[in-house]
């Protein structure tokens, strides 16, 4: 029973992708302007693209505080799908 629960759940979250056949571009009117980080601990975060309502939507990239020591920010980036493209998003490792 578990492991049916633990199966649904995986395929629930794998068709949460929304595929696209072109990619979003970075919309022109946005400028992002880096500032010095608020102390040496921080890391720049990367643009990315969040789903939100079912599509993709642009997010500036920001200063965050790793989430424990030595961890490192993988960006996000564009996967090639079979039916189009689809976004990974970032994340710590």
């Amino acid at each position: 029973m578990l492991f049916m629960a633990v199966s649904l759940f995986t395929a629930v979250k794998s068709n949460a992708q929304i595929i696209v056949r072109v990619r979003p571009a970075r919309p022109r009117t946005v400028i992002v302007a880096r500032g010095p980080a608020p102390s040496p601990r921080h890391v720049w975060v990367a643009e990315e693209w969040t789903n939100r309502g079912g599509r993709y939507v642009y997010q500036a990239g920001y200063w965050a505080l790793p989430p424990r020591p030595h961890a490192v920010w993988i960006a996000g980036h564009w996967r090639n799908r079979s039916r189009g493209y689809a976004w990974v998003p970032g994340h710590w490792a």
